[in-house]
């Protein structure tokens, strides 16, 4: 059966930085074709592309990770029964998330011992729910202790097979954008973890990096000019980079993940088409944010190519196995689109996976010239709509 993924290539160049660190404050690197490379981690871009959906989707449709999770719940409790103590809010919310997940909700242990007043409870570790699953287990708990602050009521409702199941359908339904993109795992109920729609490559330089260090002082404001001296000094490490980024969308899946429309009077593939449409932009213009005060790395991508596929995802980053070289004037951004204008139509047709028509293409600078006539070539914007109407058509007969 043919499938719909659309798989995102990018190149981009970002000058000295520290996008992702390692445990000794140093940028992340992998050795690939036998050379140190810059790497940027994919839980890094995600979570990039994650926030910036705040600017792209309507908050209902985003969800929350945190281990406050009860405290969110007994927020929307609170907000439909005011006249409830916030006490009485948590312990209800604790319960019934007790329920819906088998996960153990408590005050943490460091917070009981030093004896802190009115703490929430809190999950073990972090709980991933969309809005509209915290809104329906709020309501749920209402319904469970008739709205009033005998926790009991609830505890009894709650034993009843019938609600502990819908207290787990809950949660099992109505998932967020970036729950059905990114996927979600509870560690309690594993019938309750969604499979991620996906899958998000390691930033790879395209070429042999080296590690700097920026040595730096801070002058002491309030140092008279009879004492010299800086009032701090230390070093912080760096590189410059021009990237591979990957990243495949299976849109089956996202909307099987998302489910059907919202409202009654939108099309059942409307939130996946959203979505996909979020995820391109978002993972397309977002950038991780270490140490970016530091060094102010806005940059975007000169090159964007999508490429719709039927059989399976396929990445490019095996043109760079050999590291590319700079150019006779210095750079690396004109050979890695040399590159890729090679060996991409040459891998399509040995594996016969090439797709005419079904490729676009947002190109930046006359260093990427040598990519013309791949794609359709479009602004991004464009790129974007094209790309989600042409794998939402294909949804269509089976939505």
């Amino acid at each position: 059966m043919p499938r719909t993924i659309l798989d995102i290539h990018i190149l981009q160049t970002v000058p000295p930085s520290n996008l992702n660190r390692d445990d000794t404050g140093s940028p992340k690197t992998a050795v690939y074709g036998g050379v140190r490379r810059a790497r940027v981690s994919s839980q890094a871009w995600k979570r990039a592309t994650r926030t910036s959906f705040h600017s792209l989707l309507d908050s209902s449709e985003l969800g929350v990770r945190t281990k406050k999770v009860a405290e969110a719940v007994a927020d929307r409790i609170s907000a439909l029964a005011p006249e409830l103590p916030e006490a009485t809010a948590w312990e209800l919310a604790a319960e019934t998330l007790r329920a819906a997940t088998g996960s153990k909700i408590e005050v943490p242990a460091r917070k009981a011992k030093n004896g802190e007043a009115a703490t929430a409870p809190e999950a073990s570790y972090l709980m991933f729910l969309s809005g509209r699953q915290l809104d329906g287990l709020a309501e749920l708990a209402l319904e469970g202790s008739k709205s009033t602050d005998d926790v009991k009521l609830l505890k009894d409702f709650l034993k009843a097979k019938e609600n502990k199941a819908r207290a787990r359908q809950l949660v099992d339904s109505k998932h967020s954008v970036d729950i059905a993109l990114f996927g979600r795992m509870v560690a309690d109920a594993a019938d309750l973890n969604v499979e991620a729609a996906t899958q998000v490559a390691h930033a790879l330089s395209v070429h042999a990096v080296d590690v700097e260090s920026d040595y730096y002082t801070a002058v002491d404001d309030r140092n008279s000019d009879a004492e010299s001296g800086a009032g701090m000094i230390g070093t912080v490490d760096f590189n410059s980079a021009t990237l591979y980024r990957y990243a495949a969308l299976d849109v089956d899946a996202l909307h099987h993940n998302l489910g059907a429309g919202l409202r009654e009077d939108e099309p059942s593939t409307a939130p996946t088409r959203r979505a996909v449409e979020a995820f391109l932009e978002g993972f397309v213009t977002s950038i991780p944010t270490g140490k970016i005060n530091s060094f102010g790395n806005h940059t975007l991508p000169a090159v964007v190519m999508v490429k719709l596929r039927t059989k399976r995802p396929i990445s490019f980053v095996g043109s760079f196995e050999k590291p590319v070289t700079q150019g006779e004037t210095g750079g690396f951004l004109h050979a890695s689109c040399a590159r890729l204008a090679r060996e991409v139509p040459d891998l399509e047709k040995a594996y016969g996976v090439a797709d005419s028509g079904n490729t676009w293409i947002m190109r930046v600078g006359e260093d990427t010239e040598p990519l013309a006539g791949l794609g359709s070539e479009v602004p991004l914007d464009e790129l974007v709509e094209a790309a989600a109407t042409a794998a939402v058509v294909r949804l269509e007969p089976s939505a």
